[in-house]
């Protein structure tokens, strides 16, 4: 492996089939099911957590940053693998321990170039971020231009779902249980957004068909260059897709379009049957030629 290497972590929600097209390593961060720890993405996959949480008296999931050393030991994988640098897109720091982790990682390998980018986002804002990074590093950027201009894009990120249920954002202490039970009554869908690295209701919308229908005007405000669909066993993410795609004012490649079963680090947090996506604006050639520049 020549040039930098690029790596993420599981709450970037990246499948591992598109993470292993594109050469981006994952480092697992940790999920609890009671006294069970598991690490997402190694040996609990997505679809293994929604059986899990969804399962009749299971014990509600907490979740974990990884240690540094599981961190270091993905770091060092890259360099022995031939990378001569890493590139490092994590969850924001805002919403998990994950950089924390990362740098003093990074401490100890100070003898070796390591460039961490917090993405002040999380599932598919993250995983889009890491995807350009893994562009970037095919076009031949080193690894500091690649992490100025993957920075410089954060402002490009948009990212909402709705949200089915009330419940897992009360039992994550999101909303109180008043709140909960009202929405519950009511049949209210959120809308989540992560947005600077803060998750916030941007909306509450009566009815599924209303709140998914506020969910694609929200998403296509503008041109798109890279769509990230995301779900919590949604049964009608096909759908959601093919509406999202043919109501943006651009058609986006296939190839930067990505579809992704939400997994443990998110997932516990926004429960099933949630739906959405995070696309990445286009920016006009100028300013793009701009930020890289910074």
């Amino acid at each position: 492996m020549a040039g930098p290497a690029i790596v993420t972590d599981s709450a970037a929600d990246l499948p591992p089939q598109v993470a292993l097209a594109h050469g981006i390593a994952v480092v697992p961060l940790v999920t609890n099911f009671g006294p069970e720890t598991y690490n997402v993405g190694v040996d609990l996959s997505a679809g293994e957590f929604w059986a899990k949480l969804t399962a009749p008296g299971s014990p509600f999931p907490t979740t974990a940053a990884a240690s540094p050393g599981t961190f270091q030991e993905v770091y060092e994988g890259r360099f022995a693998a031939g990378a001569d640098a890493v590139v490092a897109v994590h969850v924001a720091s805002t919403l998990s321990a994950s950089i924390k982790s990362a740098e003093i990682a990074r401490g100890v390998l100070a003898e070796r170039e390591v460039v961490i980018v917090d993405s002040w986002s999380a599932s598919g804002g993250t995983g889009l971020l890491a995807l350009l990074a893994a562009e970037l590093r095919d076009q031949g950027l080193p690894a500091q231009a690649i992490a100025r201009t993957v920075s410089s894009r954060i402002a490009d990120l948009r990212l909402y779902v709705v949200v089915e249920t009330l419940e897992y954002l009360r039992r994550g202490g999101r909303v109180s249980g008043a709140q909960a039970a009202l929405g519950t009554l009511l049949s209210v869908k959120p809308i989540i957004t992560v947005a600077d690295g803060k998750v916030e209701q941007v909306e509450r919308v009566r009815t599924r068909g209303k709140a998914r229908e506020r969910l694609l005007e929200l998403l296509t405000t503008g041109p798109v260059e890279r769509v990230f669909i995301l779900h919590g066993m949604a049964p009608d993410v096909d759908d959601f897709k093919t509406e999202l795609l043919a109501r943006l004012p651009e058609a986006v490649p296939d190839d930067r379009v990505v579809t992704s079963l939400i997994g443990a680090s998110i997932g516990a947090h926004l429960g099933p049957g949630c739906v959405g996506a995070a696309v990445l604006l286009r920016r006009s050639p100028d300013a793009t030629i701009a930020s890289s520049e910074v």
